[in-house]
Formats: C-alpha cells, sequence, structure tokens
C-alpha cells in the first residue's frame, strides 16, 4: 500500500468557509410531496441540497443550494478506496405555530467536527456551516411535516474528494446535506426489542474510530446485524473485552436503570472511553435524568453484572437511545445461550416501556416541537 507524503496540517486552510457567500440555485421541477402515511426513513429527498467544497490551494469555495442531484467523483477520489467519510443525523420540526425548530445542532457540529478531524479532513467554522443549514432548511421549509410525530431528517455528510490512488490526507474535500422527511419511529408506540449479545463480532476498539460518526464503523455491523435477525433479534448487543463489557445496541447508545451492587437507584450507561459514540440524545437524557434527581453514572457494565442484577430483580428498565427513535425499550437479551428477561411496566402488562422510559420519550419530544420550553430548541429564523 502507498502512503502519499503530504506536509499539509488538516486543520488549516485558505479560505474561510462563510454563510453570507451562500449560493442559492432553485430547481425548476419542484416534487409533489408524499402524504406522511407513506413516508418510509430515507427513501424520499428533498428538491436541494446543500453543497461545500474545500481545496487545499484555495480553502472554502462559496456554499451553495442546489437541485437535489447526483454528484460527480473521480474513480479515484479518495472516499471510493480509503473510506475517508463521516456524517451526521439530526432533524427539523416545526412547531404548532409553524416555526422551524432544531434540536441542539450546536452538539451535531461539534460532532462532525471532531469526525472530520479524526480523518484528516479539513476544518470548518461550526457556526458558519450551521448557518448554512438553516438557510437550507429556510428554502426546503415545504418538507418539513406539521404532524406531530414527524419530521426532516438531516444527513450533513463530509467526504474526501482528491484524485488520487495513495493513502494520506486528502487534498479536497466536500460537505453536503441532504433532507428527507421521516415518519415516527414507532408509528403504533413503542414495541420493545430482543437483543443478541455477540462476542463474535466487535464494533469498536480503543484507540479506534468508536466514538467518531464514520461510515467505516457501519458496514462491518451489517453482517451481524443480518445473522442475529434470522433468529428473531431486533439488534445487536455489541460488547468488548475480557468482561464483556456492554458498549452500545446496534447503533444506539445503552442505557440501564437499576438497583446496583451498593443498593442505590441508579440510571448507568458505558463510559466515554473512545469506543462509544457521544451521542445526542444520550447526552440529553443524562441532562434531564440529573435534573430530575436520578443518580446518573457513567460506569462499566460487565455482561456479568447484568446477569446477577437480573437475577436478583434489581433491573427496573433498560432502553437503547438515539436521534431516530430517541429511545428503544429492551425486553429481553439473550447471551450465552440464555434469555435474561427485561422488565417494562410492571403496573401496565400490556405497555411496551416502563415509566422512565416513556417520560424521556414525551419529554424529548416535547422539547423538539417547542412543546416544553428549552434552550435545546432551537428556533431557524
Amino acid at each position: 500500500m502507498f502512503f502519499r507524503n503530504s506536509v499539509r496540517s488538516f486543520v488549516s486552510e485558505s479560505a474561510e468557509l462563510s454563510s453570507k457567500k451562500l449560493k442559492t440555485q432553485l430547481t425548476k421541477t419542484p416534487k409533489p410531496l408524499l402524504p406522511n402515511n407513506k413516508l418510509v426513513f430515507g427513501q424520499t429527498f428533498t428538491d436541494h441540497m446543500l453543497q461545500l467544497e474545500w481545496k487545499q490551494s484555495q480553502g472554502w469555495a462559496d456554499p451553495k443550494i442546489v437541485p437535489y442531484g447526483k454528484l460527480s467523483l473521480d474513480p479515484s477520489a479518495t472516499v471510493l478506496h480509503y473510506g475517508m467519510e463521516c456524517f451526521e443525523g439530526m432533524k427539523a420540526y416545526k412547531d404548532k405555530n409553524g416555526n422551524i425548530r432544531l434540536f441542539r445542532p450546536d452538539m451535531n457540529m461539534n460532532r462532525l467536527l471532531k469526525s472530520s478531524k479524526r480523518l484528516t479532513l479539513p476544518s470548518f467554522d461550526k457556526n458558519e456551516l450551521l448557518e448554512c443549514i438553516k438557510e437550507f432548511l429556510k428554502v426546503e421549509q415545504r418538507w418539513i411535516p406539521s404532524e406531530r410525530g414527524y419530521s426532516l431528517y438531516l444527513r450533513p455528510t463530509h467526504i474526501g474528494t482528491q484524485n488520487s490512488l495513495g493513502v494520506g490526507p486528502s487534498n479536497a474535500s466536500m460537505i453536503f446535506v441532504i433532507a428527507s422527511p421521516v415518519g415516527p419511529y414507532y408509528k403504533t408506540g413503542f414495541s420493545a426489542v430482543s437483543l443478541f449479545a455477540t462476542k463474535k463480532y466487535v464494533r469498536a476498539w480503543p484507540g479506534g474510530t468508536g466514538d467518531a460518526k464514520v461510515g467505516g464503523n457501519y458496514a462491518p455491523g451489517i453482517l451481524p446485524q443480518i445473522e442475529v435477525a434470522k433468529d428473531g433479534f431486533a439488534q445487536i448487543l455489541w460488547l468488548f473485552g475480557n468482561e464483556n463489557n456492554v458498549t452500545e445496541v446496534g447503533t444506539m447508545n445503552f442505557f440501564i436503570y437499576w438497583v446496583n451492587e451498593k443498593g442505590e437507584t441508579e440510571l448507568a450507561t458505558p463510559p466515554l472511553d473512545g469506543t462509544i459514540l457521544p451521542g445526542v440524545t444520550r447526552d440529553s437524557i443524562m441532562s434531564l435524568a440529573k435534573e430530575w434527581g436520578i443518580k446518573v453514572t457513567e460506569r462499566a457494565l460487565p455482561m456479568s453484572a447484568i446477569v446477577k442484577a437480573s437475577e436478583e430483580k434489581r433491573i427496573i428498565e433498560m432502553f437503547g437511545a438515539g436521534t431516530a427513535a430517541i429511545v428503544s425499550p429492551i425486553k429481553r437479551i439473550r447471551y450465552e445461550d440464555k434469555d435474561i428477561h427485561i422488565p417494562l411496566d410492571p403496573k401496565k402488562p400490556e405497555s411496551q416501556a416502563g415509566p422512565l422510559t416513556q417520560k424521556f420519550a414525551d419529554t424529548i419530544l416535547g422539547i423538539q416541537y417547542g412543546e416544553i420550553p428549552h434552550k435545546w430548541s432551537v428556533v431557524v429564523e
């Protein structure tokens, strides 16, 4: 494998990214809107996309909003050979007054910049990129569903576009943002999931890219997912290390609400040790729990501790957390050929979510739609 020499510092560039230079080219053939009940995640896209290009010799070109269409890349582009790609997942909402809202977009910009630096992609002004995204949303506002539970999913993506083979920092890159109207993850209410705890495959490891949102973290997880789905499991519970520590649930962060070994009621989640993606929803749940007076702990969670807690009936609730679903209740884990059954709501046998899980979902959803006043909900003006 040939490694390119490069003297470029991947955090410096010439022209800075500026939202004031944004140019807009509107489509002449707007697409018809689909009814909300026909929306399928990630299959319908809006009329336009936001595009920003960078070259080492020139810095950032003027950002532009253009009609949605195919990208033109050379077959030798670094993204196609060395996985030089990172992305974000965020949503725009429309409140009852018709205002466009974003949920903690600063965290998405921070993480995209961190992921870009991890891949030696060029730095950018986070605030300026966010301003470009806000202008993009104004152009595409007819695509943002007004019905509660529906939203416009945004996918900012940063790729290396240098036209040459050889491993090294790319001398050209592109950020683009596409948007897709989506419905609620659970259209008829929660449906608790069953997990398969795997030791056969590993999602991430210390010193790797588990804490960056890079495309290379996701493709290798497809085969394990297909394998467990054949046996009726909705997701993989990723483990790591000699103690089989829990890391993530599919592509979500993991939470357990239990009585710990000291007899304390606690909401626990794995620590950000480099193998865990620092999720926006994860951080939001931890912050809300602390406000509500709940003990929150970031700690190692070996499967042996979870098995013992189950045997001693100390598990209260368990769920995954992420942008798509907010929370996903867990009802069963298959581990070493045995099933661990997780309580949902003992007071409501028909319920598919525990009361704390439900409270997190209701509160975050209320904030996202501006029903609960909160600094996390940012109005696009």
